[in-house]
């Protein structure tokens, strides 16, 4: 069975109830899913894979979180080209920015986005975004 990290980081619980949704997409699309907070993971656990996800609240003024994920993200984007990454995360203000900022920068890498856009909630993921993060893992086992 093929393993397909989440990788995330959440400082209410939003974008990790996220990250559990894709994991249980992925895994009931017969691959299996392991959902991590990214001061867990290191780089070299996604060098060799094809696919994988990230996910992240919106910080700030429409940014990653600074401490953890953006160092993670930033050394992972030199070897993205190629790969299939799902994006996921929640916001409390705005109205997406940071999404699609980053879908733009992880597509500029040459990573290639599952229907082309990252999955986002406003603050409390509701039915239908934990169902647009299962489907996201589903087609990331795909």
């Amino acid at each position: 069975m093929k393993d397909i990290y989440v990788i995330y980081w959440s400082g209410t619980g939003n974008t990790e109830a996220m990250a559990r949704a894709v994991a249980e997409g992925i895994n009931g699309a017969g691959a299996h899913g392991i959902a991590m907070e990214v001061g867990e993971a290191d780089i070299s656990m996604l060098q060799n894979a094809d696919r994988f996800a990230l996910g992240c609240p919106a910080m700030g003024s429409e940014e990653l979180e600074e401490s953890e994920m953006e160092p993670f993200v930033s050394a992972l984007e030199k070897q993205v080209s190629g790969k299939t990454i799902g994006l996921f995360g929640s916001y409390d203000w705005g109205d997406g920015e940071w999404m699609r900022l980053w879908c733009r920068r992880m597509e500029a890498a040459g990573a290639v986005l599952p229907g082309g856009e990252g999955v986002i909630a406003n603050n409390t993921p509701d039915e239908a975004a934990l169902g647009a993060c299962k489907r996201l893992g589903a087609k990331l086992a795909g």
